[in-house]
């Protein structure tokens, strides 16, 4: 989803079955267009926050609509970019990277079972991948009554790179490997080799990404 007049960009991850998810991040995408037009950066994620919130309501209220307990939810990343300033803000595992003068950056930390064990010094980072509940996220739209969304403000220079992805990226293609594929190539074409890249790798779940240049 997209809002390129306004600087916002987002991915969400549909969770609870296919039918499901598709309904969370359609209705997530349906909420973050009908932003009202704002121009300052901060007034823009407070009124993404607010959106989100409320699809959290809606769609626990219709989790529950068939008296059936089931869980209709999704993570979201959301990247506002203005004035030379950024914010991501975020619930779940799907990510936000920056590339800048050839370095990666992760600009969000996954809200999952397997981060707070490393957070807790319980898990080691390299083991985190393989984990058998690495799939397992903390956060997400949909699936608690408060929803819990973490911000983080920062610099956006010309010429930075930003990617948003859903975990069927990032579960699959390290780091090393983004940096690699988002070090060269238009956006079209980087964004073709990262989906190939995902299909030769087996591709686990579906993939959601968008890329961004600040220019």
């Amino acid at each position: 989803m997209t809002r390129t007049e306004r600087g916002l960009w987002a991915v969400a991850d549909g969770m609870g079955g296919h039918e499901a998810g598709d309904i969370a991040s359609s209705k997530i995408a349906e909420g973050l267009q009908r932003l009202p037009i704002v121009y300052d950066i901060d007034e823009l994620v407070d009124a993404a926050s607010a959106a989100l919130k409320s699809v959290n309501h809606e769609l626990i209220q219709l989790a529950r609509g068939d008296g059936v307990p089931r869980t209709i939810g999704s993570t979201v990343a959301v990247l506002a970019i203005a004035g030379g300033e950024m914010r991501c803000l975020w619930a779940g595992d799907s990510r936000i990277y920056r590339l800048r003068e050839g370095k990666l950056a992760p600009l969000t930390r996954d809200h999952s079972l397997v981060q707070e064990l490393v957070n807790a010094g319980m898990l080691h980072p390299g083991d985190a991948h393989d984990h058998p509940q690495a799939n397992v996220v903390t956060r997400a739209v949909g699936v608690s009554e408060e929803l819990k969304l973490e911000l983080v403000a920062g610099e956006a220079r010309l010429g930075d790179l930003f990617l948003l992805a859903s975990d069927g990226l990032t579960r699959v293609v390290d780091d090393s490997d983004l940096a690699a594929e988002l070090a060269s190539g238009s956006l079209e074409t980087t964004a073709d080799r990262l989906i190939e890249l995902v299909l030769k790798r087996g591709a686990p779940d579906n993939v959601s990404l968008i890329l961004i240049r600040y220019v």
